[in-house]
């Protein structure tokens, strides 16, 4: 690709001017404004949860791009001159090209299928490209790149019609093809996607690799996107070539890889054509416990790799090799939608794949590879340790911690995207509030799939898979989901509020008052006061009220709710005719006041009952009302 080109699929300078002002703006306000209450002494929980995790998380990081600076400026110059020798020595028997395409427009298909042609051509070894085609129009753009580039005697072109049920079955058919012709051991498959463009040179710098071990499985290579999209869309899409970038060069010290991207790779071909493999490719499944066996719909890649990482061949990142790639997001016009649903499928992939992989062990991969895939489990959940805490103690201990942790965020990714555009060789503004953006968002949608990895949907295809044909068995599976997603997430938080002390638990004197004040709660003595009041001085005059059954709650509030000059007109308090009995309970001070008792006392231990003619009396506005066939007590 022209360096032109390759320039017009970045941000344009008035939005990366316009980003540059906006941060510039938010730090100074943040240094200006920052309150010096942040780091009294209160805030330390906060600093040390933050720092502890970010320590953990960025010597994790900076590891990875110390060994990814290694591999590039010391051990892959080293490599570079062998692959180099030895393609003037060596070159391999037979060629096989895998390319898969679905419903991509001519004017892609032809540039792509014109740099394929023509590397193939120039490499100079027999060459067979097997052209997975969904459409009769892919044919005539093909035929029509043969006849461009002269009809090459060494390339030859066999078309593929697909089923249209993903690119799985079309890969497997192509590689039954392929064993067919009985490839030889030092025979080779690139596989590839139909929206790739081959940079000349392309074969002729990435195959020798292979050819050179014995022991290597596969190579990828570095990319580049063409993107038709904004400014966003198009850094989007370069700062995760950029951490592909740097992961990749960390894991080729180890000499195996995490991924071997179905963009561009390639292959043993007699390792690719046999039947575990081919199978793996087309029928990929897994049996979870809650999801019983399912086929993977996407993630080719992730299977491909698998296969070969649990039969211990060695995989390697070729990074001064670049393929570019026609990149568009599902809706260019939203993108966060579109970004969420790429994201949704490949960490989908990369769930589904991981967990088996760890459950190999570090023997076929050793502990470092072993431990990145730990890792991908781990830090989805720790990277939203931060936003978390902030959160917790900007609503619960201070509002000014906020300050400090957007001061965080800035310092922490201006950081992380200097280093990135050290090894990237460009730089680019909006990369710090899209990094920030993949990683929290990222994250989020990583604890999300992994409730639910079953769910598979392929946007550019249409279609969807890994749920049960039942709507019920497959409404029971998302709310059982939706129930240990929420679970796992509540608890995150409870550890969180422990630890940071943002609601702390109550000490045991302050335990105590608080259930003392519970038990007086619910003992209120006076809740009947208002319509006992109201109905003693509007009924007629001289006649009895009669009470409900149950606990009658006077205290020495009834005077003021009386009033003094309202007029008591009932002469006698009458308790439940039948079923339970009335008791009037009355406060110390009230009864002490206004109870009469001939003889007997109540109290918290005893009730007093009071038949017709027993002599119980209540006084109320200077006039004694009688007590009939009730109990009193005392509370």
């Amino acid at each position: 690709m022209s360096k032109a080109t390759f320039a017009s699929s970045r941000a344009s300078r008035v939005t990366e001017l316009a980003t540059l002002l906006l941060l510039l703006a938010l730090l100074t306000i943040l240094v200006l404004e920052l309150p010096d209450d942040v780091f009294s002494p209160e805030s330390q929980s906060f600093f040390f949860a933050i720092g502890a995790i970010g320590a953990w998380r960025y010597s994790w990081w900076f590891i990875h791009a110390a060994r990814s600076l290694w591999y590039n400026r010391v051990r892959f110059p080293q490599l570079r001159r062998d692959a180099d020798a030895t393609a003037q020595a060596i070159r391999p028997d037979e060629l096989f090209v895998l390319c898969t395409s679905f419903r991509i427009e001519p004017e892609v298909s032809f540039p792509v299928y014109e740099a394929l042609v023509q590397e193939c051509a120039n490499y100079g070894v027999p060459t067979t490209i097997f052209a997975s085609v969904s459409d009769r129009t892919d044919v005539d753009v093909i035929q029509h790149v043969m006849d461009v580039c002269g009809q090459p005697a060494n390339v030859s072109v066999r078309y593929m019609f697909q089923r249209g049920d993903g690119k799985r079955s079309a890969m497997a058919e192509v590689l039954r093809a392929i064993s067919r012709q009985m490839p030889g051991p030092s025979s080779l498959l690139v596989s590839m996607d139909g929206d790739i463009l081959l940079e000349p040179g392309t074969l002729e710098r990435s195959l020798p690799f292979l050819l050179m071990r014995s022991d290597l499985g596969a190579i990828t290579t570095n990319n580049r996107a063409r993107v038709t999209g904004g400014d966003a869309t198009r850094e989007w899409y370069d700062l995760r070539y950029a951490q592909r970038h740097l992961m990749m060069s960390s894991m080729s010290i180890s000499e195996r890889q995490l991924v071997l991207t179905g963009r561009y790779s390639v292959f043993r071909a007699d390792v690719a054509v046999e039947r575990e493999f081919i199978q793996t490719v087309e029928s990929d499944h897994i049996d979870h416990w809650r999801f019983g066996t399912f086929k993977f719909l996407s993630g080719d890649d992730k299977s491909t790799w698998f296969c070969l990482l649990k039969r211990g061949w060695k995989m390697l990142y070729v990074p001064d090799v670049y393929v570019s790639g026609f990149e568009e997001l599902p809706d260019r016009h939203r993108f966060f939608h579109s970004t969420t649903d790429l994201m949704r499928r490949w960490y989908g992939n990369m769930l589904r794949t991981s967990g088996r992989a760890i459950q190999l062990g570090p023997r076929p991969m050793g502990w470092f590879t072993w431990w990145c895939l730990v890792d991908q489990r781990l830090s989805m959940w720790t990277t939203l340790i931060g936003p978390t805490v902030a959160i917790l103690v900007t609503l619960f201990v201070r509002p000014s911690f906020i300050f400090a942790y957007l001061l965080w965020i800035l310092f922490t990714r201006g950081i992380a995207t200097l280093v990135l555009a050290l090894q990237r060789r460009r730089f680019s503004v909006l990369w710090l509030p899209l990094l920030y953006y993949n990683q929290i968002f990222g994250a989020l949608l990583k604890t999300y799939v992994s409730f639910r990895f079953n769910r598979q949907a392929w946007s550019r295809q249409g279609i969807a898979a890994g749920e049960p044909d039942d709507p019920r068995a497959a409404r029971r599976q998302r709310r059982m989901g939706h129930l240990l997603h929420g679970f796992h997430m509540g608890a995150l938080v409870l550890v969180l509020v422990l630890v940071t002390g943002a609601l702390k638990a109550p000490d045991l004197p302050s335990a105590n008052l608080l259930s003392e004040q519970l038990a007086a709660d619910q003992v209120d003595t006076g809740s009947d006061n208002r319509w006992l009041s109201q109905a003693a001085v509007r009924a007629p005059e001289g006649t009895a009220l009669r009470l409900p059954p149950g606990v009658v709650a006077l205290d020495h509030q009834l005077a003021s709710e009386l009033g003094s000059e309202d007029e008591v007109r009932v002469e006698r308090l009458l308790g439940a005719d039948d079923g339970d009995a009335t008791v009037l309970s009355l406060s110390p001070e009230f009864a002490a006041q206004a109870l009469r008792l001939p003889g007997l006392t109540a109290s918290r231990e005893a009730r007093v009952s009071c038949p017709v003619d027993a002599g119980c009396a209540l006084s109320l506005g200077g006039q004694e009302i009688a007590l009939e066939r009730l109990e009193v007590q005392v509370l």
